[in-house]
Protein backbone atom coordinates (compact mmCIF):
# COMPACT_ATOMS: atom_id res chain seq x y z
CA UNK A 1 0.00 0.00 0.00
CA UNK A 2 1.40 3.27 -1.11
CA UNK A 3 1.02 6.83 0.99
CA UNK A 4 -0.15 7.73 4.91
CA UNK A 5 -2.94 6.35 6.13
CA UNK A 6 -4.80 8.23 8.86
CA UNK A 7 -6.75 5.99 11.29
CA UNK A 8 -10.13 6.78 12.92
CA UNK A 9 -11.04 5.33 16.46
CA UNK A 10 -12.94 2.79 15.44
CA UNK A 11 -10.58 1.05 12.76
CA UNK A 12 -7.67 1.62 16.07
CA UNK A 13 -10.55 -0.14 18.73
CA UNK A 14 -10.85 -3.50 16.83
CA UNK A 15 -7.53 -4.70 16.93
CA UNK A 16 -8.27 -5.19 20.47
CA UNK A 17 -11.63 -6.28 20.52
CA UNK A 18 -11.88 -10.45 20.54
CA UNK A 19 -15.47 -10.22 20.16
CA UNK A 20 -15.40 -9.01 16.90
CA UNK A 21 -12.87 -11.31 15.21
CA UNK A 22 -13.38 -10.38 11.43
CA UNK A 23 -13.07 -6.25 11.88
CA UNK A 24 -9.83 -7.36 14.07
CA UNK A 25 -8.28 -8.99 11.07
CA UNK A 26 -8.57 -6.60 8.83
CA UNK A 27 -7.71 -3.97 11.12
CA UNK A 28 -4.19 -5.79 11.95
CA UNK A 29 -3.84 -6.38 8.11
CA UNK A 30 -4.61 -2.55 7.16
CA UNK A 31 -2.31 -1.00 9.87
CA UNK A 32 0.29 -3.45 9.06
CA UNK A 33 0.68 -2.69 5.39
CA UNK A 34 0.51 0.88 5.43
CA UNK A 35 3.65 2.46 4.84
CA UNK A 36 2.55 5.41 7.43
CA UNK A 37 -0.03 4.89 9.79
CA UNK A 38 -1.35 8.45 11.23
CA UNK A 39 -3.65 8.96 14.06
CA UNK A 40 -4.52 12.44 16.20
CA UNK A 41 -4.44 12.62 19.75
CA UNK A 42 -8.43 13.29 19.25
CA UNK A 43 -8.39 9.69 18.31
CA UNK A 44 -6.12 8.67 21.20
CA UNK A 45 -8.91 10.12 23.90
CA UNK A 46 -11.72 8.68 21.88
CA UNK A 47 -9.82 4.92 22.84
CA UNK A 48 -9.32 5.87 25.99
CA UNK A 49 -13.14 6.95 26.27
CA UNK A 50 -14.18 3.39 25.15
CA UNK A 51 -12.06 1.39 26.48
CA UNK A 52 -12.76 3.30 29.63
CA UNK A 53 -15.86 3.89 29.72
CA UNK A 54 -17.16 0.90 27.80
CA UNK A 55 -14.71 -1.94 28.00
CA UNK A 56 -14.29 -1.21 31.70
CA UNK A 57 -10.33 -1.80 31.23
CA UNK A 58 -7.91 -0.82 33.76
CA UNK A 59 -5.72 2.36 33.67
CA UNK A 60 -2.73 0.31 33.22
CA UNK A 61 -4.62 -2.01 30.70
CA UNK A 62 -5.65 1.07 29.10
CA UNK A 63 -1.97 3.04 29.13
CA UNK A 64 -0.55 -0.26 27.39
CA UNK A 65 -3.33 -0.19 24.68
CA UNK A 66 -2.06 3.89 24.19
CA UNK A 67 1.53 2.78 24.34
CA UNK A 68 0.87 0.19 21.30
CA UNK A 69 -1.53 2.60 19.34
CA UNK A 70 1.72 5.47 19.36
CA UNK A 71 4.07 2.67 18.88
CA UNK A 72 2.45 2.22 15.23
CA UNK A 73 1.65 5.37 14.96
CA UNK A 74 2.36 8.56 14.13
CA UNK A 75 0.40 11.00 16.03
CA UNK A 76 -0.55 14.77 14.87
CA UNK A 77 -1.23 17.12 17.71
CA UNK A 78 -4.54 18.87 17.51
CA UNK A 79 -3.80 22.66 17.33
CA UNK A 80 -5.22 26.19 16.36
CA UNK A 81 -4.95 25.67 12.34
CA UNK A 82 -6.45 22.27 12.87
CA UNK A 83 -10.05 23.60 14.63
CA UNK A 84 -9.72 26.58 11.82
CA UNK A 85 -9.52 23.72 9.33
CA UNK A 86 -12.34 21.88 10.89
CA UNK A 87 -14.90 23.96 11.27
CA UNK A 88 -14.19 25.47 7.26
CA UNK A 89 -14.70 21.99 6.38
CA UNK A 90 -17.37 21.33 8.60
CA UNK A 91 -19.09 24.35 6.15
CA UNK A 92 -17.77 22.70 3.02
CA UNK A 93 -18.99 19.05 3.70
CA UNK A 94 -21.28 19.02 6.83
CA UNK A 95 -19.59 16.16 8.72
CA UNK A 96 -19.87 16.20 12.76
CA UNK A 97 -17.26 18.52 13.83
CA UNK A 98 -15.58 15.90 15.35
CA UNK A 99 -15.39 13.99 12.20
CA UNK A 100 -14.17 17.19 10.38
CA UNK A 101 -11.34 17.65 13.39
CA UNK A 102 -10.52 13.90 12.40
CA UNK A 103 -10.43 14.59 8.49
CA UNK A 104 -8.35 18.43 9.03
CA UNK A 105 -6.00 16.21 10.83
CA UNK A 106 -5.53 13.82 7.98
CA UNK A 107 -5.08 16.53 5.55
CA UNK A 108 -2.50 18.38 8.38
CA UNK A 109 -0.72 15.07 7.87
CA UNK A 110 -0.51 14.49 4.56
CA UNK A 111 -2.74 11.22 4.42
CA UNK A 112 -3.80 9.85 0.92
CA UNK A 113 -6.10 7.45 2.83
CA UNK A 114 -8.40 8.08 5.88
CA UNK A 115 -10.07 4.36 7.14
CA UNK A 116 -13.12 4.90 8.97
CA UNK A 117 -16.14 2.76 10.00
CA UNK A 118 -18.29 5.88 10.10
CA UNK A 119 -17.89 8.02 7.17
CA UNK A 120 -18.77 7.96 3.25
CA UNK A 121 -17.08 5.20 2.02
CA UNK A 122 -14.91 6.47 -1.31
CA UNK A 123 -15.76 10.27 -0.39
CA UNK A 124 -12.67 12.60 -1.49
CA UNK A 125 -11.69 15.67 0.39
CA UNK A 126 -10.48 18.51 -1.00
CA UNK A 127 -8.86 16.45 -4.18
CA UNK A 128 -6.83 14.39 -1.81
CA UNK A 129 -7.99 12.34 0.81
CA UNK A 130 -9.92 9.28 0.09
CA UNK A 131 -12.27 7.83 2.74
CA UNK A 132 -12.22 4.56 2.97
CA UNK A 133 -14.71 2.09 5.03
CA UNK A 134 -12.47 -1.33 5.16
CA UNK A 135 -15.06 -3.10 6.34
CA UNK A 136 -17.62 -3.05 3.89
CA UNK A 137 -18.73 -5.74 1.87
CA UNK A 138 -16.96 -9.10 4.89
CA UNK A 139 -18.93 -11.32 5.63
CA UNK A 140 -19.27 -11.66 9.53
CA UNK A 141 -19.07 -14.57 11.34
CA UNK A 142 -21.95 -15.99 12.86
Amino acid sequence: MNGKAFFDTNVLIYLYADNEPNKQMISKEIVNKADDCITSTQILNEINNVMIKKWRMSSESVKTVQKDVRQISTVLYINEDTIDKAIDLNARYGFSYYDCLMVASALDGNCDILYSEDMSDGQVIENRLQIINPFTGIRLAE
